[in-house]
């Protein structure tokens, strides 16, 4: 059975997904500050994460950035915010997607549904590797080697992004095509998530973010892998 963390510090938030979650088969776990919610993180290790950005003690943008040092689990916001800045941020600290309240809790739930979907897709490719020139994608176990460097820091939803373009060198991809290719649904989440992705995967694959040489901009378009 999955896990999950439900941070919100609204009772009857908590308690609705929670019964949705369950309804579905999930374990659920609960907390309503984010320093109960970062404890909770490090000792139960949740499969995945529903945070509030509106957090007592520890908000959600915090809790992500500290969280993200010592895990990969996906993290869905599920926040009343709806500055385009906060949506932003919470990408590029390393949440994998948002919602913005109010939601329905049946498409939180099938949300989540992709995430697990694309991890288990991405194990029963038993041989995939990936590669080009010098990054190699080993797509069952879901590693990245960059130059001779073990990339260990990609989340699902970033390395799905990375292996959608590295199979297609060359191929211009537009932003609603890497969207349609990491959720495989229409939901909300808007183009610009797009960019915070890929703006976290060459931070963390690339030696120089400023002179990418693997996932290349194609402006007023979207993104390609260069070509050998």
């Amino acid at each position: 059975m999955k896990t999950i963390l439900v941070v919100d510090d609204e009772p009857k938030i908590t308690q609705l997904v929670r019964d949705y979650l369950e309804r579905a088969g999930f374990g659920v776990i609960i907390a309503h500050d984010g320093k109960r919610a970062l404890s909770l993180a490090k000792t139960e290790k949740p499969d995945a994460i529903i945070l509030d950005l509106g957090l007592p003690q520890l908000d959600g943008l915090d809790f992500t950035r500290e969280f993200r040092k010592t895990s990969n689990a996906s993290i869905i916001m599920l926040t009343a915010r709806s500055e385009e800045s906060d949506k932003l941020i919470g990408l590029e600290l390393g949440a994998d997607d948002y919602m913005t309240k109010p939601f329905s809790p049946k498409e939180l739930v099938a949300r989540l549904r992709v995430v697990f979907r694309r991890i288990e897709n991405a194990m029963n490719m038993s041989s995939e590797m990936i590669r080009i020139a010098d990054l190699t994608l080993d797509v069952p176990r879901m590693r990245v080697t960059a130059e001779n460097r073990a990339i260990d820091e990609l989340t699902p939803t970033e390395f799905e992004l990375l292996a959608t373009l590295a199979r297609q060198p060359g191929r211009v991809f537009t932003r609603a095509q890497l969207l349609d290719s990491i959720h495989g649904v229409a939901f909300e989440s808007y183009e610009r998530a797009i960019d915070a992705h890929v703006k976290n995967i060459r931070r963390k694959i690339e030696t120089k973010t400023s002179e990418p040489k693997y996932i290349l901009t194609v402006y007023g378009v979207g993104y390609k892998f260069a070509e050998k």
